[in-house]
Formats: C-alpha cells, structure tokens, sequence
C-alpha cells in the first residue's frame, strides 16, 4: 500500500489508510493460511521527522522502512488517497509515485484505489479508457482532469477486473471485502467482516448516498426484518412477507429499503440467495440440486442461470475455484 503523505498524514486520509490495514495486514490464520502480506510504501523520505506536524494531521507522523521501490513485484497495489491539496489546488503528484505505479502495472500487479486515490492511477494512465469511481465530493475533477476516464459517481466501487476503484470511507472497505471474496471466497469474507461487525457485502452498484434517509423517529429499522429474511432464505419469500414481519405496508418497506440498499427488496433476496450458494458451494460438498434448494434458488438450472448472470461462472467453476480444505 502506497502512503502517499509518509510524514504529513492528514487525519481526514487516516480511515482509507487504516481499512486495508485492518483487512489485510492482521494475519487471520484459522480463516485462511496464508493469509496476505502487506507492506505500506512512503513516498517521502524515511526518517526525517518534521519539526511541525503540517496542518490536519493532529500532530500523527508515519515512517515505515518500505519505499516505492518495494512496489515491485507486489501481486496487488493499494494507493488509500493522495494529498487534499493534489486534488483541490492541482499539486502535482510526485513523479517518482507516478513511475513506480507505472512499472507495477506493466509488471502484472492488480492496482486498487480508495478515493482519491484515483487520481494517482489516472495520472499514470492505468485508468485510461475504464470505467472508475471516487467520492462523489471528487468525481467531477477527476473527470475534468481526466477526460479519457469513464468516471462513475454512483457507486460505491468498481471491478474492472486487474484495476478496481472505489468511493471514500466506508466504500473502501466494501471494496477490500470484495477483495477477499475474489481472492478466498464468500465464506472467508463472510466471516471477516463478521469480525468486523460490518455487513458482509454491499454490491458495487449501489448508490453512493441515499435520496430519502430513515425517518428519525424509526427506532427499530430494517436489521430485525433483513435478519429474520436471511434466515429463512430457502422459503418462499415475498415483498408482503417482509412487510408483514416488518409491521409496514409493502410500499413503505419497498420505498425503505430501495432507499437504505440501493436495490429492490426482490432484488436484495436475490443478492442474498446467491451470498449464501457461494457460502454453500464453498464449504460443503452438497450437489448443487440441494444447494439450490437451501438458498432459495430452485432447481440446479435456475442456479445456474442467476450464478452466471451475478458472478460470471458456473455453480461448479465457482466449487472448483475455492475447494474443500
């Protein structure tokens, strides 16, 4: 992971640098051996503390023994964020991050950018001609300053494949999850993020904000209805069942929880359904008939169907990718 500002951490950048810490730098061995290798990468020059902590940082300094040369043969490249003043007064990145994240790429590496951290790659021409994100609060300079970029402000991140990118905050850590639901499985992300006590997995596709949020007078909310649904997903569930369980009418629930997901409750069934085929198939040696049958999907087909239109392969592809220990 690239840390842009090795001696002047703004504390605003602190969460996009702490998430793939948390995600990927604590070993999590009953989860998954082995697990990842991280190493953070400063861009300035090591061991020369400043004698005023520059402005926003809370008076934090970060060295780290890594440097950009270190990128090199990286399987994958994080870049949290870049300087504020990179992006509000058009300070020029440095050249030497440039070229180091240049090389990466041709190398082979899978570049990965939090936020502003976008800037950083685009500079380097990695996201020509692709389709990427950043905060909303960001995404019009970087399509003005990078006009060969397709950016997109609505979502919370996008996988493109070997370069992925994402919105701020709370959005990076969507995007690590998604990380190591790619790289271990559903099952490994599943069980980390319950560590986490984050949700286990909000699609890329939804929204980066809400239009209508929770009325402040609702202190119960979606949790206990989504729960008792994930429950019993190999029921036949419908729109009316989780309103009735909700105490709301099937408009109310529809209008709330499009508002808090991102998507249609028939939708979030769907997304949950195939969280849990993935959890199946993963850990179990059931045939996927069964499977079907346990996650609310059906017959092995109409699996099959919704597996290839979600993840892009097959029931079976997907067993043969993460098999049993």
């Amino acid at each position: 992971m690239v840390v842009t500002e090795e001696m002047h951490v703004p504390s605003w950048d602190l969460y996009e640098l702490s998430i793939p810490c948390t995600v990927f730098g604590k070993p999590q061995p009953d989860l998954a051996e082995p697990w990842y290798d991280l190493r953070l990468c400063g861009t300035g020059e090591l061991g020369q503390a400043p004698d005023t902590p520059a402005s926003g940082t809370a008076g934090l300094s970060l060295h780290t023994r890594y440097g950009l040369a270190d990128l090199a043969g990286a399987d994958t490249v994080i870049v949290p964020s870049v300087p504020d003043t990179c992006v509000d007064e058009g300070r020029p990145l440095p050249p030497e991050l440039i070229t180091a994240l240049r090389r990466a790429y041709d190398s082979g590496a899978r570049m990965v950018s939090l936020c502003t951290g976008a800037f950083a790659l685009a500079e380097a021409g990695i996201l020509d001609g692709r389709r990427a994100t950043a905060h909303w609060m960001h995404t019009a300079q970087l399509a003005a300053r990078y006009p060969k970029v397709r950016v997109d402000d609505s979502v919370l991140y996008v996988d493109d494949g070997d370069v992925l990118t994402s919105a701020g905050l709370t959005a990076g850590l969507d995007l690590c999850l998604h990380l190591v639901r790619r790289d271990l499985g559903a099952h490994v992300a599943n069980q980390l993020a319950r560590r986490m006590v984050v949700p286990a997995h909000r699609p890329g596709g939804q929204a980066q904000f809400i239009d209508q949020p929770m009325p402040a007078t609702d202190d119960r909310g979606l949790a206990p209805v989504l729960d008792w649904a994930r429950e019993r997903l190999d029921e036949p569930l419908t729109v009316e069942d989780l309103a009735r369980q909700a105490a709301m009418s099937p408009r109310t629930l529809y209008r709330r929880l499009q508002a808090a997901t991102g998507v249609t409750p028939l939708q979030w069934l769907l997304n949950q359904r195939i969280r849990r085929a993935q959890s199946l198939l993963e850990s179990t040696d059931l045939p996927v008939s069964r499977i079907g049958e346990l996650s609310g999907l059906g017959t092995a087909n109409n699996l099959r169907h919704h597996f290839l239109k979600q993840i892009g392969v097959s029931p079976s592809d997907y067993r043969r990718a993460f098999p049993l220990a």
